[in-house]
């Protein structure tokens, strides 16, 4: 089985959609051979329709409610699709983004793939010779990601051939940064459009042209009538650009934030050519993909996803009854907020408990009906609340503790977006996005902090990411839980100018910094509940430093 996720592709993102400026054929073909589900809806971002996939139910069951600072840490008591098809005999692996924790056993290779070559941040910082990770050891690559993640899918095929297989290839693209082979860029930047939607066009083209490469393969390995191929993506365009006349865009949980591409072909069990509008969402996959392989679901948990055999295989339309989807958005500053949210039925959208959109006759959610039928708007948001308050966990939201001490891990890391920062110190993206940094740290009153969950007690090394600007150096720092502290002197400046990359738009994300390693010592931790803390002891300029991440290698 072969699940293909591509990332901030939207609904208008394939020529066989309409799109006359780009170029997708092996999508188109894919689509032609199988089945296309015209009204499949994911989450209005990435992390939750990632934990809805995973899990076949909804994300925030499983306290995932954003995509930064640890919001996107799927909690532990989920058993994934991966965990129960291993379980089953299949061999599992993992290509591409993760993006449901970023630490061990949050990661890939400790929620049931066997294998894992990718990185397990919301989003990549650099497309070219990528540093990835394979199960957790550092993965220095040549070339380009999308070439590259669909090589270790092709190659792991190969190898694993003889048994059943599942296979995850989570494409980073059309995702910023806008970083693109030539070829790609020389054709779709000369187009008549703006310069990001060109870029990610040239994205999708290549992806394109890598899925058709990949496709190809099956039938030469002789497994193109056993492998079932899925294909979907994880939310709206990231950016203006056609979307077949949908109302939104990534984030936004009108259609265009959420209706995504979905194939799936089974050639001799599913129908070739046939379009299906019925509606279904991310958390189908889970239950479909358990139903199309035999293997029953043992966590325990009850699943929020329904199979889609029956739309899969074409069975007649009355045995798939209407049914009410939910999709819930992030508002970081108030996590457990109700809204933004939306309430799908085959006919009607309820978007934020007041506008009423009767989709049938109105896919573009242009007139809002609430008020000519207030009692379906009534029964609606009634059935929104509800489900809300079913799925918000008791005391609302709240971050989880960051796990450190497991030998699968050793260095563990505590990152800038998933720290505490007191007043005054900010992200130098605004967003504490993956890859940001603590900057403007200039008190010696400022200090930032991790929760965090020692796995196994001990004495640990500890070292600082840095940059400290020239005339700058001298700051006396602390590192400390509880009591036990260790402190270290910057005494190196760095260079301050970002690291020179291959971006053919200016990036929104923030670049790639030369940032420079401070050994403080042994830092001794008990095991359970912990917090770790930086701060300035002393500073005898202005700027204390830039913080990067705390490392902790356990001893």
């Amino acid at each position: 089985m072969l699940l293909i996720v591509a990332d901030d592709q939207g609904y208008g993102d394939l020529s066989s959609h309409g799109n006359q400026f780009l170029k997708t054929p092996n999508l188109d073909k894919l689509g032609r051979d199988g089945v296309e589900l015209t009204r499949f809806h994911a989450c209005p971002v990435c992390a939750p329709t990632r934990s809805s996939l995973m899990t076949g139910r909804y994300h925030l069951r499983s306290n995932v409610h954003g995509v930064t600072a640890g919001r996107e840490m799927m909690s532990l008591n989920e058993t994934t699709i991966a965990d129960k098809l291993h379980a089953a005999g299949y061999r599992t692996a993992l290509f591409g983004k993760w993006h449901l924790g970023m630490h061990y056993p949050y990661a890939p290779h400790g929620r049931g793939f066997e294998e894992f070559v990718g990185f397990r941040t919301g989003h990549f910082i650099d497309y070219f010779d990528p540093l990835l990770e394979h199960n957790g050891r550092p993965l220095q690559e040549k070339g380009y990601i999308t070439e590259i993640l669909t090589d270790h899918a092709i190659h792991y095929i190969e190898e694993k051939r003889q048994a059943p297989f599942f296979v995850y290839l989570a494409y980073n693209v059309p995702h910023m940064p806008y970083m693109v082979p030539q070829r790609y860029w020389d054709e779709y930047s000369k187009l008549d459009i703006p310069k990001p939607a060109a870029a990610a066009y040239a994205l999708t083209a290549c992806m394109d042209d890598n899925i058709g490469r990949l496709l190809k393969r099956l039938p030469e390995l002789g497994l193109d009538q056993d492998t079932m191929v899925f294909f979907m993506s994880d939310n709206g365009p990231n950016g203006q650009r056609y979307n077949c006349g949908l109302h939104g865009v990534k984030g936004s949980v009108y259609e265009g934030g959420t209706r995504e591409p979905f194939f799936a072909r089974w050639p001799g069990r599913f129908k070739p050519g046939a379009k299906v509008d019925r509606i279904a969402s991310v958390i189908d996959l889970h239950p479909t993909i358990l139903d199309l392989c035999g293997v029953p679901n043992t966590s325990g948990l009850p699943l929020d996803g329904r199979s889609l055999k029956p739309l899969l295989t074409g069975a007649p339309a009355a045995e798939w009854p209407d049914r009410a989807l939910f999709v819930h958005g992030e508002r970081p500053a108030d996590p457990s907020s109700m809204f933004p949210g939306a309430i799908r039925t085959q006919s009607f959208n309820l978007v934020n408990g007041t506008e009423l959109y009767n989709v049938t006759d109105d896919p573009g959610e242009r007139t809002d009906v609430a008020a000519r039928l207030p009692d379906e708007a009534k029964r609606l948001r009634a059935a929104y609340e509800k489900w809300f308050q079913d799925v918000l966990p008791p005391g609302g939201f709240k971050r989880l503790p960051l796990p450190i001490g497991y030998a699968e891990e050793n260095p563990a890391w505590l990152p800038a977006p998933e720290a505490y920062l007191s007043p005054g110190l900010v992200y130098y993206g605004e967003h504490g996005y993956a890859w940001d940094w603590v900057t403007r740290w200039t008190s010696l009153d400022q200090s930032v902090y991790w929760n965090v969950d020692v796995h196994q007690p001990g004495d640990y090394e500890v070292a600082l990411e840095y940059l400290c600007p020239e005339g700058s150096t001298g700051a006396e720092v602390e590192v400390n839980a509880g009591t036990a502290a260790v402190r270290g002197v910057i005494r190196d400046a760095t260079p301050m100018e970002p690291i020179v990359m291959r971006d053919v738009v200016p990036r929104s994300e923030v670049p790639r910094m030369h940032w420079k390693t401070l050994h403080l010592g042994k830092l001794r931790l008990a095991a359970g509940a912990a917090k770790i803390t930086v701060r300035p002891v002393s500073k005898p300029a202005a700027v204390v430093m830039d913080l990067n991440r705390v490392l902790l290698q356990r001893v």
